[in-house]
């Protein structure tokens, strides 16, 4: 009896053992399967498609920062443009400016359409009045002058002598003196500008043309294509 269960029990530690060997036999095979997976990680061209790969995303990176940078520098010339632009059409109207001054001053030369107006002394009638009374007067010259610069003659000139901002007209029987310079009647007021605005402002009922034809000056306009006024030369 006692070799019986001395038996038994070796077979049952062989039959423990033979389990135990399989089981450790299975672990290490699927140990050894588990460790593919690491093989291929390692593996130079995964490597390669890895640094590639971060490679790109990295130049996206950059490419994205570029393009926003782009987009701020863009933003930043449209409003240097804008600036540039306000700034040109600044210079532009003070140049108009001082070009539209310059010519009221009489510093540079003038060409264009225009009108030109002949005042001259009525024919006297001794039996009918003062002589004065048919005369051209400076103040009637003015009123001429004045007429045309309203209806927005650039330049204007009495018998070729232009006028400029500070000229003065004085009547002296029957010549007339302008800035010095004397001048016999028929006298001949050119200016430049819209011929048929000039000639409307002059002509329009009740106007200049009226009141001089009412005081016995002979008065004609005419419509020029071309007429050219000189700067003045500067006194030394």
């Amino acid at each position: 009896m006692k070799n019986k269960a001395v038996k038994g029990k070796n077979i049952i530690l062989t039959l423990v053992l033979f389990i135990l060997g399989f089981m450790l036999a299975f672990s290490y095979n699927l140990a050894n399967k588990k460790e593919i997976p690491s093989e291929k990680i390692s593996d130079p061209q995964f490597a390669r498609e890895t640094e590639l790969r971060n490679e790109l995303i990295r130049q996206q990176k950059q490419n994205s920062d570029l393009q926003s940078e782009l987009y701020k520098k863009q933003n930043k010339v449209r409003t240097i443009e804008k600036n540039l632009s306000k700034e040109k059409k600044s210079f532009y109207h003070l140049a108009e400016d001082a070009e539209k001054y310059r010519m009221y001053l009489g510093k540079m030369k003038v060409e264009g359409k225009g009108v030109t107006v002949t005042l001259q002394d009525g024919e006297y009638d001794p039996h009918n009045g003062n002589v004065n009374s048919y005369l051209v007067h400076d103040f009637q010259v003015f009123k001429v002058i004045n007429e045309l610069y309203i209806a927005g003659a650039s330049a204007v000139a009495i018998n070729g002598l232009r006028i400029k901002h500070d000229s003065y007209i004085i009547c002296n029987g029957p010549v007339i003196t302008v800035d010095g310079a004397q001048f016999p009647a028929p006298f001949k007021i050119s200016a430049i500008g819209d011929p048929n605005v000039l000639a409307s402002a002059l002509t329009i009922t009740g106007g200049i043309k009226d009141q001089l034809v009412n005081d016995n000056i002979l008065f004609s306009i005419e419509k020029k294509n071309q007429i050219i006024m000189n700067p003045i030369l500067s006194e030394s």
